[in-house]
């Protein structure tokens, strides 16, 4: 189906929104009035710039209060329209979106209602305009799509249809199944948004978080089937009120708001692009740094050997059990910490998953090969993170293990780390909505629930997605605003089956665990019926406790070197959480550390 966005979903002047949409592979756009009234382009300019970049006018917005009211108002409303109709001919759009009146002035009256709006439709028909009717979700009286149907069909004129917005129906939680009942030919416009569930004032949920199919809690796609079993022939349009996306790249934001339309054609079943690859594992977490030595240390007193080092690049292979680490300088910029800058996944169609990436709009990212070098292909993430598709034991062909030769053995005791279990990425605040798409359409992730998690200096918001199996999972974090995106820590959370036993010996090691406070221990003591010996044990090793209605948690850190730092975590029972409730304690701890002051 052809694709459209509303201009007020991006930032930006008018002409940099046309240029973006165009870009990213849009058909067409709706023109926000604001847009066009406070810009220095006249129509027949818009008009000219939209057609040179291929990009159709499908709808002029929007048009408020026009119907119900008192004839001298209604007198006023058409005059208002007649400009209106006169602005659109010069532009070039041919549908003009009309809201669901909030005015004082109107009345309980959908006869009046129908009549009006058949006099606004038959004056729009002189200048070759039609008009969509939509029903407001906090409309003065029509604030349902049925309502707004069932007055179009009263009103009974050729020029005059609705427009179904996904938004205004979901949030109200009004059934799309309805939709069906509408003929197509009368569905003129069709607007789509997610949104996450809040419990907040429908106009402001509406103004300030809607957000693209996918990214939210709605099921947009049914609602699409609903329309286009209907009959509904015309584009699938974004239209985002999002103070974010309206601060962010305008060309990004397209791009994104472009991978939301094609995810969403899938679900809804309307499209087949590649099918997703789903990882299975993690093959590896890459660490970047100019001075390795800190993180070689911190690795070998984890329990980590030294099984490898890359034939062509600095680029160590650190393995426990099936926990790999790759330790690297090639690239490294800044000269103050390590970064988690790529992760391996064990994929089983690596030539699908690249496949897949490049429907879906994701970079692929250029690599040099050197003769021999396994054949990697890798997508950077919204937040450079680049995701190699790899198979460490293909049953045919060679591995990317193969890359890396045998070196001088830095062999240490297995401390019982058995895999990776999860990693933790800090996002741009600009782009969490973008990532949480980008893992579920582009790899086929499920997004769990998105969580607000409290920090000493705000709130922290953060959003995992796994595979179904759980044996692949990435936490995404935000802060609270813009400008903290570097100085929040990524992190690698490592397996083990008897953490106390495996914190000991890391701890023997050497390695410096981040000490929690005793205030946390009374706490936990008060809250779970935990044995005595097994409080003691956690309160000595900095070991935090969770529990969930599938099993437990227990999970402690290591300090931070650079911008990483590592977890140690035991489920036991089917746990399915990350510890959320002890995000805070974590937090605190680490702002502690990190000003050099003593925690107990």
């Amino acid at each position: 189906m052809r694709k459209s966005i509303a201009t007020v979903s991006l930032s930006g002047s008018l002409s940099e929104k046309l240029t973006a949409v165009a870009a990213a592979g849009f058909d067409g756009v709706e023109i926000f009035e604001n847009d066009l009234i406070a810009g220095p382009l006249s129509p027949e300019e818009v008009r000219a710039r939209a057609a040179d970049l291929g990009l159709s006018i499908d709808l002029y917005q929007p048009f408020r209060d026009a119907e119900a009211v008192p004839e001298e108002v209604f007198a006023r409303t058409l005059r208002r329209a007649e400009r209106k109709f006169a602005v659109m001919e010069r532009l070039g759009a041919d549908l003009l979106l009309v809201c669901s009146s909030v005015s004082p002035d109107a009345v309980d009256d959908d006869a009046l209602a129908a009549e009006q709006l058949h006099r606004l439709a038959e004056r729009a028909a002189g200048h070759g305009v039609r008009i969509a009717y939509e029903a407001l979700a906090w409309g003065r009286h029509v604030d349902t799509y049925d309502h707004a149907w069932r007055i179009v069909e009263a009103a009974d004129h050729p020029a005059l249809g609705t427009c179904l917005d996904s938004f205004h129906i979901l949030s109200r939680g009004s059934d799309p199944r309805g939709i069906e009942s509408i003929p197509g030919e009368k569905i003129f416009f069709l607007q789509l948004a997610d949104a996450p569930r809040i419990a907040l004032d429908v106009l402001q949920w509406s103004r300030h978080y809607r957000c693209f199919p996918g990214q939210g809690d709605f099921d947009v796609a049914s609602l699409v089937g609903h329309a286009v079993r209907a009959g509904y022939t015309g584009p699938l349009s974004l239209e985002v009120f999002n103070d974010v996306f309206r601060q962010g790249d305008a060309g990004r934001t397209a791009v994104d708001a472009m991978r939301s339309l094609r995810w969403l054609e899938e679900s809804a079943g309307l499209t087949e692009p590649p099918a997703p690859v789903v990882p299975a594992s993690f093959a590896f977490a890459e660490l970047v740094t100019a001075d390795t030595e800190p993180l070689r240390v911190l690795l070998q007193s984890l329990g980590f050997s030294r099984t490898g080092r890359h034939a062509t690049k600095p680029v160590d292979l650190w393995q426990q059990g099936e926990a790999r680490v790759l330790l690297s300088s090639a690239g490294a910029g800044r000269r103050d910490g390590a970064t988690l800058a790529a992760l391996g996944l064990e994929t089983p169609d690596q030539k699908g998953a690249v496949l897949r990436a490049e429907s879906l709009l994701a970079p692929v990212v250029p690599r040099r090969r050197a003769p021999g070098d396994a054949p990697l292909d890798a997508v950077a993430a919204p937040d450079g993170t680049e995701l190699f598709f790899c198979c460490t034991e293909p049953e045919s062909g060679t591995g990317w293990t193969a890359d890396f030769a045998p070196g001088p053995a830095e062999a240490r005791e297995p401390a019982g780390i058995t895999r990776i279990d999860h990693v933790a990425l800090p996002q741009p605040w600009h782009q969490f909505d973008e990532a949480s798409l980008f893992y579920r359409s582009v790899l086929g992730l499920d997004p769990h629930e998105s969580l607000d998690l409290p920090d000493p200096f705000g709130l922290l918001r953060s959003r995992a997605v796994s595979n179904p199996e759980g044996t692949l999972r990435i936490a995404l974090n935000v802060a609270p605003g813009p400008g903290e995106r570097d100085e929040r820590p990524q992190h690698i959370a490592l397996a083990t089956d008897d953490i106390i036993a495996t914190a000991r010996r890391v701890r023997e090691h050497g390695a410096g665990l981040l000490p929690i406070p005793d205030n946390y221990y009374d706490d936990l003591e008060a809250r779970y019926d935990l044995a005595p010996d097994t409080l003691a044990a956690l309160r000595e090793s900095g070991i935090l406790y969770d529990r969930d209605e599938y099993g437990e948690f227990h999970h402690c850190y290591t300090v931070t070197v650079g911008r990483v730092f590592f977890e140690l975590v035991q489920r036991t029972g089917g746990y399915r959480g990350y510890g959320a409730q002890n995000a805070l304690v974590r937090l605190a701890a680490q702002h502690t550390a990190e000003r050099g002051r003593p925690s107990r």
